[in-house]
């Protein structure tokens, strides 16, 4: 189970209370006060412990580690920047010229570099030829183990997945090393962090990845404070979007938003579901009020099939673009799953002009840059939204402008 005790209990107080209830630690969480997985007693299974729990007020919530399958948004088919017409649309293969994030102009004044950029998936190919070169060291993985879930720093041994390659890719795929093409951010730094294989575990494992992103002090104790995130993304999560939220991932999402990048907060971009008409409400973590929710546009600057609803914050090209896959190799794909790290590399490069930006300034710098993009049958609102647009398409450019026009 995940249970927290009252916040303003002692640990000594709090570990007695553990003992009292027969409860075992397993991981203490250091990501709220009095947080911890635990195992029940060997004479209850979790849920009849859970319920037995909640009428103990010295605990504020005991709930059961569901095992839950969170599978990639998509998963990779097909297969340099010529193709990558997310970053240069030239209009060919029907597409409309200039229906790209606007990118190419940025890169001669910043690429990225001493940004770090979190990437949440499955696993990732870290020898890639596009990729290895930007692989931060506190990249890690999380790993079955006898005794709870282990966090594994490093890439010695770290599980592939074409998903998480293909994301990383459009983020941080290096620039100018004659192999394939490029990423939104060539020169930041990709921290890169696998759930368990094909994320088939409790969000407690993801909720903790988040954190790590956020505070790597949380997973590694003596990790210097400076070393979290810039920018996060993630595009796990089922299609359909019924996704419930535990209270563990939403302190987690919480602890990140306000207390990463050392108070200034750590923006959250998160792939929405694919799906034509999905209500992205039914998703909890993608329409939680401290993530930023991206859906996909094609080159003809035009959503395509994903969820919809006044959570929807950014789209972005996600249709037949072109990035790395596991094997050293390059392929195209279509997904909500390349759209968001498509987001969160352009957020990277406004970072980088102004790091002391807070998180709040720096989403509504995404908010304020995009283009209405959709046609004129697309009506946003008075505040600039629509439902299935968000507040337009993500513009490099513009967002980088007004970044660095902005006081931190």
């Amino acid at each position: 189970m995940t249970v927290r005790l009252d916040p303003t209990l002692s640990e000594e107080e709090a570990d007695r209370e553990l003992e009292a209830a027969g409860l075992t630690v397993v991981t203490r969480l250091g990501f709220a006060t009095n947080l911890y997985e635990v195992r029940a007693p060997a004479s209850q299974d979790a849920l009849a412990a859970s319920v037995e729990l909640h009428d103990n007020d010295r605990f504020v919530f005991a709930e059961p580690s569901f095992i839950e399958h969170v599978p990639a948004r998509l998963r990779p088919t097909g297969a340099q920047y010529s193709r990558q017409w997310q970053w240069r649309n030239a209009g060919t293969d029907g597409g409309t010229p200039e229906a790209d994030v606007h990118i190419e102009q940025v890169w001669d004044r910043t690429r990225g570099n001493g940004i770090r950029v979190a990437v949440i998936d499955n696993g990732f190919d870290t020898e890639h030829p596009d990729l290895a070169a930007g692989v931060d060291p506190l990249s890690g993985f999380f790993t079955d183990g006898a005794e709870g879930v282990p966090f594994v720093q490093g890439t010695s041994g770290m599980p592939d997945s074409d998903h998480g390659t293909f994301c990383a890719g459009m983020v941080g795929a290096r620039l100018n090393n004659g192999a394939g093409g490029t990423g939104a951010a060539p020169e930041c730094s990709l921290m890169l962090l696998a759930c368990l294989p094909d994320q088939v575990g409790p969000q407690t494992t993801l909720a903790r990845a988040v954190a790590y992103a956020a505070d790597p002090t949380t997973g590694i104790p003596g990790t210097g404070p400076d070393g979290g995130a810039d920018v996060l993304v993630s595009s796990l999560g089922p299609n359909g979007a019924d996704w419930d939220l535990s209270s563990v991932l939403d302190l987690a999402l919480g602890f990140a938003a306000t207390k990463g990048r050392q108070g200034k907060g750590l923006p959250i971009f998160w792939a929405a579901s694919n799906g034509r008409n999905v209500d992205i409400a039914k998703d909890e973590v993608v329409s939680h009020p401290d993530v930023i929710a991206v859906v996909r546009s094609t080159s003809r600057d035009r959503e395509d099939n994903a969820a919809r609803g006044p959570e929807v914050e950014l789209i972005a090209p996600g249709v037949n673009v072109l990035s790395t896959t596991s094997g050293g190799g390059y392929g195209t794909s279509t997904g909500t799953s390349f759209a968001a790290p498509c987001a969160a590399g352009c957020a990277a490069l406004a970072v980088s002009v102004n790091p002391g930006l807070p998180r709040d300034r720096l989403r509504e710098v995404m908010h304020r840059s995009a283009d209405k993009i959709g046609g004129p049958d697309v009506r946003y609102d008075a505040a600039g939204h629509n439902d299935d647009y968000g507040f337009g398409r993500v513009n490099a450019s513009q967002a980088v402008a007004l970044a660095d026009g902005m006081r931190s």
